[in-house]
């Protein structure tokens, strides 16, 4: 008998402020409106992503169930969910194919988390112990494959080579964006394009195709299809270059990993290219030291910090993300004016100012 596997009806983590009250985090506000605007499909979503996690196989649902206890955004799925509403993808003939695919976009999303978990050494994962951390990287990597599995069964039985195609060609692209990463790592001769490549390799293509894929369910025109692409595309570039900022500046607790991840790995961010190019020799001489070399000590992390805040690298970072957002709502512009379009909108904006 497999282990059940269970979500809160909203999908959605919330704090309490001591008195039982669920509290917002501030800057979520956009987030949640569309939260709450696709809750219903959302919890359908959820019951499908419940349902593909159960296997007879005990450590599959066990480790499945650590995921979801560890909450979540699920930002890409709902992107999906409202690419097809604002195309018009209509549920009264009882056809669910939106919520379908946003699981499988989930089932992705998930699988990429385990395995790059698993090649970064990570132990933390939204707060809590990382999957690998708990039950080993061979049990990750294997989940991480089953999870693949899934999406595949899904796309097959949804029957669009459409659909297919995109997603496919997305799950493609992160791997490539995982390898580009693994060989900038530790290069601080990696230049700006090289970087914003990486990024959208392992992040913002399954932005891109989580938003193309809904609007081919709502039977979108190819000018719709397209803008979705670009708003989902420009959308994720934004949220991992806030990411990649927040590794700098965030509070641990709120952050939801160690702070200095990417430090301590060596990862070649734009707040460490940023530094590194505005910076003295001096500094320089440092990041060729903790970076390249790999030669660390304690109190270096600091130091980085110090750099970073010098130069102002994080607001470096922020504008550049900030340019993403913008372009993200422009290619709204195309959409007539509607409750879901601000939502999404305000979702671009909410990818810049978010906390975690």
């Amino acid at each position: 008998m497999g282990v059940a596997v269970s979500l809160t009806e909203s999908g959605r983590t919330t704090s309490q402020d001591g008195s039982g009250v669920s509290v917002t985090k501030p800057g979520e506000a956009g987030l949640k409106g569309l939260a709450d605007y696709l809750a219903s499909d959302m919890q359908a979503c959820n019951r499908v992503i419940v349902e593909r996690m159960q296997s007879s196989v005990p450590l599959i649902p066990q480790l499945a169930a650590h995921l979801v206890a560890a909450g979540g955004k699920r930002l890409r799925p709902l992107l999906t969910l409202a690419a097809a509403r604002l195309c018009g993808y209509d549920t009264r003939d009882g056809q669910l194919r939106h919520v379908e695919i946003a699981a499988c976009v989930e089932f992705i999303h998930t699988a990429t988390l385990l395995h790059d978990d698993v090649v970064d050494e990570s132990q933390l994962r939204r707060g809590l112990a990382s999957a690998n951390a708990i039950f080993g990287n061979k049990a990750s990597v294997l989940v991480g494959d089953f999870l693949f599995a899934r999406s595949f069964q899904i796309l097959t039985a949804d029957a669009s080579l459409d659909v297919m195609a995109i997603l496919s060609a997305a799950s493609a692209t992160l791997a490539e964006g995982e390898v580009m990463q693994m060989t900038t790592q530790n290069d601080l001769s990696t230049s700006v394009e090289q970087y914003l490549q990486v990024i959208y390799g392992k992040t913002a293509a399954l932005f891109a195709a989580a938003c193309e894929a809904g609007a081919v369910i709502g039977e979108a025109s190819a000018e719709q299809r397209e803008a979705l692409r670009v708003y989902g595309a420009n959308l994720g570039m934004a949220f991992q270059l806030v990411d990649d900022a927040l590794d700098y500046a965030a509070d641990q607790a709120v952050l939801g990993k160690e702070v200095g991840d990417d430090f301590r790995e060596g990862k070649v961010t734009l707040p460490v290219l940023a530094a590194y190019e505005h910076g003295s020799e001096e500094d320089r001489v440092f990041w060729r030291r903790v970076i390249e070399d790999s030669e660390q000590q304690d109190g270096d992390l600091a130091a980085a910090l110090e750099r970073i805040a010098a130069t102002d690298a994080i607001g470096i970072t922020l504008a550049r993300a900030e340019d993403y957002a913008a372009k993200a709502r422009e290619a709204l512009d195309l959409f007539r004016q509607s409750e879901l379009k601000d939502l999404l909108r305000d979702t671009a904006s909410y990818s810049v100012s978010r906390e975690r």
